[in-house]
């Protein structure tokens, strides 16, 4: 049986390559993986609202979804999708 001594700078060089990995993953992206349904109390807390609110966007057609037994599941690129055809344009400043 072998035994590994690790010294300081081991540990610090350790230290060094993990966080260099955590950037590069948020400067690439690659740790962003959005799930594909989400469930209606997963909706309202990303989009701050209520349940009778989301239960409007439903009846008005606003938001698609999808139900399996109880449990209404929402596409998340149809969420994108009604987040960006309701986007407002900022109007130019007058006074600057």
């Amino acid at each position: 049986m072998s035994v590994t001594i690790l010294t300081k700078e081991d540990l610090q060089e350790f230290k060094t390559d993990i966080l260099n990995e955590i950037k590069h993953l948020f400067q690439t992206g690659e740790s962003v993986q959005r799930k594909k349904w989400l469930k209606s109390n997963e909706v309202r807390k990303l989009l701050n609202i209520s349940s009778g609110t989301l239960q409007n966007l439903r009846i008005n057609g606003t938001l698609t979804y999808t139900k399996i037994g109880g449990i209404m599941y929402y596409d998340n690129s149809d969420i994108e999708k009604v987040l960006n055809s309701n986007k407002v344009n900022a109007l130019p400043t007058l006074f600057k």
